[in-house]
């Protein structure tokens, strides 16, 4: 079976009540296909802001731990 690579898109929209969501993150295969799964989950917005999120590498979060040792220092 041939695998088919994905890419993440950001977006920055405008809905049609006129509220911002930012930081929408959609996987496709390219921008279009991403702003069509946008589309379909918010009809009739406005595409403020596109950035395409190349390689993103996760980071392992730090546990409760981590963070308590860094804040006590």
């Amino acid at each position: 079976m041939r695998q088919v690579a994905f890419t993440k898109y950001a977006f920055r929209i405008k809905t049609r009540l006129g509220l911002v969501v930012d930081n929408l993150t959609i996987h496709g295969k390219d921008e279009s296909e991403a702003q069509k799964k946008l589309r379909q989950v918010y009809p009739r917005c406005e595409i403020i802001d596109c950035v395409c999120m190349h390689g993103g590498v996760r980071v392992p979060s730090a546990s409760f731990e981590e963070v308590a040792s860094v804040i006590t220092r």
